[in-house]
């Protein structure tokens, strides 16, 4: 069973992507469910062990974003891929429909709130990039929500090209400040997606999963892939590059996942902090005083 090159599925704007020629689907990367859970839970220890190792070094930060259509199975990834990861280590925040105060301000501030202290792991489900998606494939929402000035929305292609530069500039400002981005766009099929939805509606369990929006959105499926086409293309960088992920087999998809955060989290030039032998020393001293301590007792 051979394992994929994630470099296959990564896209930092150098040569030619195209969303029509990405699997949705790959060969199975577990023999069954019990090697599936002992693949992930090893991972889990990687990963565990890194975040550890970042939070006592105490120079870098992470922020991981997730970008896909409805029912691609961003919460569950995220639940499984992170469950076993020290919780002091990480933030989750999942970005509704902006509030009348996320509105009063630019389009990126209510994620800038949002992200990592240094030695954190932050994962966004959904983000700044919604706003080149949703807002793009909807241009009622900035043009009648957004309340920009008018004469900055005369010209919508000039509005989405300044979005991407200002989102490439952010992730190159964080990048340089030690905050790292990984970002996965998790690739369903429209099969499997219309698979999804109809078993949120048959299972009274899954139901409140299910929103009307998701069905009228299905429209717009032509429309939302060209802007996950032209977003990749103008925000992947090399510091910065899209994981764009098969998410048609949930179990692929989370193992993926997890295999991209582990390997960006070991890319990093992280140690534990050094004792110097007169701090050792010193600290050898204090045994005394504890064992002393608890004979009083």
């Amino acid at each position: 069973m051979a394992k994929p090159e994630m470099k296959d599925f990564s896209f930092d704007g150098n040569g030619n992507f195209s969303i029509k020629k990405l699997p949705t689907k790959i060969e199975d990367l577990y023999v069954d469910e019990a090697d599936y859970l002992a693949q992930l839970s090893e991972l889990h220890k990687k990963i565990d062990k890194l975040q550890s190792r970042m939070y006592a070094h105490g120079r870098y930060g992470m922020v991981i974003l997730f970008q896909a259509l409805d029912a691609a199975g961003k919460d569950g990834t995220i639940k499984a891929v992170f469950s076993g990861i020290n919780p002091a280590g990480i933030v989750v925040h999942s970005f509704k429909r902006p509030s009348a105060e996320e509105l009063d301000h630019d389009f990126m501030w209510r994620s800038m709130l949002k992200m990592p202290q240094r030695g954190q792991l932050a994962i966004h489900n959904r983000s700044y990039y919604e706003e080149v998606l949703v807002v793009k494939v909807h241009p009622s929402i900035l043009l009648e929500g957004q309340r920009l000035p008018e004469d900055q929305t005369k010209n919508l292609e000039k509005v989405w090209e300044e979005r991407y530069d200002s989102i490439k500039h952010y992730e190159k400002h964080l990048h340089q400040n030690g905050f790292e981005v990984v970002k996965f766009f998790l690739n369903v099929s429209k099969k499997e997606q219309s698979k999804r939805l109809i078993e949120r509606i048959e299972d009274p369990d899954k139901n409140w999963k299910f929103e009307e929006q998701d069905v009228k959105e299905r429209a717009f499926w032509k429309e939302y892939h060209e802007a996950y086409q032209e977003l990749v293309d103008q925000t992947a960088t090399e510091h910065s590059p899209w994981y764009v992920i098969p998410a048609d087999d949930k179990k692929n998809m989370r193992l993926m996942v997890a295999q991209v955060i582990h390997d960006r989290l070991s890319k990093l030039k992280m140690e534990y902090p050094a004792s110097s032998p007169e701090r050792h020393e010193f600290l050898q001293s204090l045994i005394a005083t504890i064992k002393k301590q608890e004979a009083e007792d």
